[in-house]
């Protein structure tokens, strides 16, 4: 689920509270949670509604000046249902705060490594060989780094994803980095010649 710049600041101000998609099913489940550049947005309840059952008092809520704007970005009834989901707030990505965190514990280490380890039990070594491409090659976009590691581009993506969990990677506009802390495993990586 997508949200603007705009609606995010207003998500965390409290002034949107609902959000209204169009899908065949929903990319979201009640009590969860999105992560996005802003924080991560909580998820609230989540109910199926009939176009002609929204209101002004709705189309405000969601950050829409009009229920007309509501409806156009709607757009037309092609079969799938309009979906209200509930917006609780933003708090801070914990992820944002463990990027920063250079220094790693030995627990940290043994911990990422034993991930690595249990991640890795197919293809040794894919993880840390996702570490030293990105560290590498930053900026580069993801089907470029995959084609290098002869992976699958969405594979190379989940992997990334997995390390962008502990706070070892930032996503760019193009392609990634390491953050700091992914700087400091690397070179644990280094040193241990893992």
């Amino acid at each position: 689920m997508l949200f603007r710049d705009q609606t995010l600041a207003a998500i965390a101000l409290g002034e949107v509270t609902l959000a209204f998609r169009r899908w065949k099913r929903p990319t979201v489940k009640a009590g969860g949670r999105v992560r996005t550049a802003s924080g991560v947005v909580l998820i609230g309840g989540i109910a199926v509604v009939e176009m002609s059952a929204l209101s002004e008092k709705d189309s405000s809520a969601a950050g829409f000046p009009t229920l007309e704007a509501l409806r156009e970005m709607l757009g037309s009834d092609d079969g799938a249902p309009v979906y209200r989901i509930e917006l609780i707030g933003l708090e801070p990505d914990e992820r944002v705060a463990l990027r920063g965190e250079a220094s790693l514990s030995d627990a940290d280490w043994h911990a990422l490594t034993a991930r690595f380890a249990r991640w890795d039990k197919t293809a040794p070594g894919y993880f840390p060989s996702i570490l030293r491409a990105i560290g590498a090659h930053p900026e580069v976009r993801a089907a470029d780094l995959a084609a290098k590691a002869g992976v699958e581009t969405l594979k190379f993506k989940q992997g990334v994803r997995k390390l962008g969990e502990f706070g070892l990677t930032e996503s760019l506009e193009s392609g990634y980095r390491l953050s700091p802390r992914g700087e400091a495993v690397l070179e644990k990586l280094r040193e241990h010649r893992l």
